[in-house]
């Protein structure tokens, strides 16, 4: 067939298989434009889920009567003018298409009035043919309604789904928009009814009721502010303590300079971040900002702008990773509270980490390979207080109860675990704090508190390597070979040394001593697979924890072994001043409030 131009109508029905994939993606291509213009109101009214009408009204600057007609044509925008505007682009859209490819499968009409005009005028869109400029009532701002979607376009019209899932889908995008916009107020209506209203969030009080209102009361009881900034980057925003966890990465909203995202690079740094504090299987929420200058990200990467690319993406991951694992180090129970050698002013603000029984949220099952009950634990040395070694075993006592300085001492004045009581079983610590009842999982705590101090030995000592007794022979492919050349000082840094030996042939001579055990050709080519993705890896790091998991495991007190009470207090101390004590390094809770509210309750006092 001989080579043709296609015609302009078909040329937007192609861009608009791109840019508009569902009703939702007409909404977002419109609110954003409407950010853009600096509205701070914005309601969408929806009819059958947006199938048969979306409409979008904003109190925004407005467009020109002259340049209505042209909004509407392909590739047609106030926001980009050179090249160098594209390569730092600081406005959510800027291709000039959406537009003009919601045009070309749907019937639209649009409307705007800016300050220097009496009245609005209009234009409508049909069949490709745009109307001339008429008339129209309104005030100052755009408004654009977008009826009948697809309604030219039958097969792509058979692929909506039913109005509750369109609906759905816009109310999930609105309500990120809303998050990434407090100063802008939001309103929804569905087939005539008002089913999402947030007025704009001008002060701590207002944000604080949007995050309720967008991702409920729960997540903002445990969300923690962060606030961090290096190189020209800040993050900013709330992330939840461990505690707040979810089945699905349904309370996860990122974005990076006002624009919401979902990139490879942050989901790897957030997870990093989040690896020995969070049960397998579930997933954190957060609420993050993330600026940078607009010429270090390209925004162009994708039609739906989904995506974007860092121009370092070594340096975007550590800096999240780095501000998020500053700021779950502080999730401790003794979070606010100076740790020996600190700085008290560089502390956080307290952050409560104890769970009161009317806030918890599933129950605890155990996993494979945790133990569940108190038969599961094995006999084990006592606890002994840091920094001495663990004591050998000790015949058990009678039951021990609170006796000398902790009996006499003042319950208001006593530290965030308060002081022990008793034990329970063998495996629990009851203790007695201002707020009412402390129940600590020795085991878990201990774990916890082993674990950080072999991470902090370890960080201190850096990783040693150990020489193989036969160099091992690792076959890659050519760009990890060159990866290896590359970053040689770095893989240094891992505890590897390997040199090349042919284009596609590496030879290990030494590997981490810690993961000597470990299959070396994988663990490298793993490695190099990171450095290839996300310009870095932490791999190792994760690998290392591991091993430093399995031996806190091992080291700790178990269950059904009596303490003292001093060893109890001592071990409660100790969990004061260690970071991420509120979690076992598998993620499990390691300790729960009962607040003498909930013990009422349960007794039914006051009644």
């Amino acid at each position: 067939m001989s080579i043709r131009r296609l015609p302009e109508n078909l040329v937007n029905q192609i861009a608009a298989g791109e840019v508009v994939e569902r009703p939702a993606s007409v909404v977002k291509e419109a609110v954003e434009n409407s950010l853009d213009a600096g509205a701070r109101s914005i309601r969408v009214t929806l009819e059958q889920g947006g199938k048969r009408l979306i409409r979008i009204e904003d109190d925004g600057k407005g467009i020109e009567r002259d340049e209505l007609a042209l909004a509407l044509a392909s590739h047609a925008t106030s926001k980009i003018v050179d090249l160098d505007d594209l390569e730092a682009v600081a406005t959510l859209g800027f291709r000039g298409e959406a537009l003009a490819s919601i045009a070309s499968v749907a019937r639209l009409d649009l409307s705007s009035r800016t300050e220097s005009v009496p009245h609005a005028w209009s234009v409508e869109a049909r069949h490709g043919v745009i109307s001339e400029p008429a008339p129209a009532a309104g005030a100052v701002g755009t408004r654009l309604d977008v009826r009948d979607l697809f309604y030219n376009v039958p097969a792509r019209r058979k692929f909506l789904r039913a109005d509750r899932t369109e609906f759905n889908h816009i109310d999930d995008l609105l309500r990120r928009l809303a998050l990434g916009n407090g100063h802008v107020g939001f309103e929804l209506q569905h087939d005539g009814r008002v089913v999402r209203a947030l007025p704009p969030a001008n002060d701590e009080h207002g944000m604080n009721r949007r995050l309720a209102a967008v991702c409920g009361d729960d997540f903002l009881a445990h969300a923690m502010p962060i606030e961090a900034a290096a190189g020209g980057m800040t993050l900013s925003g709330w992330v939840a303590e461990p505690r707040y966890n979810r089945a699905q990465a349904d309370r996860q909203f990122f974005f990076v300079n006002g624009r919401m995202i979902r990139d490879r690079v942050v989901a790897h740094a957030v997870r990093q971040a989040f690896r020995d504090v969070l049960y397998h299987g579930r997933h954190p929420g957060f609420v993050l900002f993330f600026a940078l200058p607009p010429d270090l990200v390209d925004v162009n990467v994708h039609p739906q702008k989904h995506e974007v690319r860092f121009r370092n993406q070594r340096e975007a991951h550590n800096f999240i990773y780095s501000s998020l694992h500053r700021a779950l180090a502080d999730t401790g129970v003794g979070a606010g509270a100076p740790r020996p050698g600190a700085d008290p002013a560089a502390e956080q603000p307290p952050v409560q980490a104890g769970l009161a029984v009317a806030q918890s949220h599933a129950p605890y099952q155990p996993g494979p390979g945790l133990p569940g009950s108190r038969a599961a634990y094995s006999t084990a040395p006592a606890y002994a207080p840091m920094p001495g070694p663990v004591q050998g075993p000790a015949p058990d006592p009678a039951p021990v109860a609170m006796t000398g300085a902790a009996a006499e001492a003042d319950p208001t004045e006593a530290p965030p675990l308060g002081y022990a009581l008793a034990q329970l079983h063998g495996v629990y610590i009851l203790a007695q704090n201002a707020k009412g009842l402390v129940l600590v999982d020795m085991h878990a705590a201990h774990e916890r508190i082993t674990y950080e101090r072999l991470k902090a030995a370890q960080a201190a000592e850096g990783i040693r390597s150990q020489t193989l007794l036969v160099p091992v022979g690792v076959t890659v492919s050519e760009r990890e070979a060159d990866l290896a050349e590359q970053h040689g000082e770095r893989l240094a840094d891992l505890g590897f040394d390997c040199d090349r030996t042919g284009p596609e042939t590496l030879l290990v001579r030494k590997v981490p001593t810690l993961l000597s055990k470990a299959d070396p050709a994988a663990l490298l080519v793993d490695v190099l697979s990171d450095i290839a993705t996300q310009g870095d890896s932490r791999r190792l790091d994760s690998e290392l924890d591991e091993v430093l998991s399995g031996m806190a495991c091992h080291g700790s007190v178990r269950a059904n072994r009596r303490l003292d009470v001093a060893e109890m207090n001592a071990l409660l101390r100790d969990m004061e001043i260690t970071e991420r004590s509120a979690q076992c390094n598998h993620g499990r809770p390691t300790w729960v409030q009962l607040d003498m509210g909930s013990l009422d309750r349960l007794f039914l006092r006051g009644r």
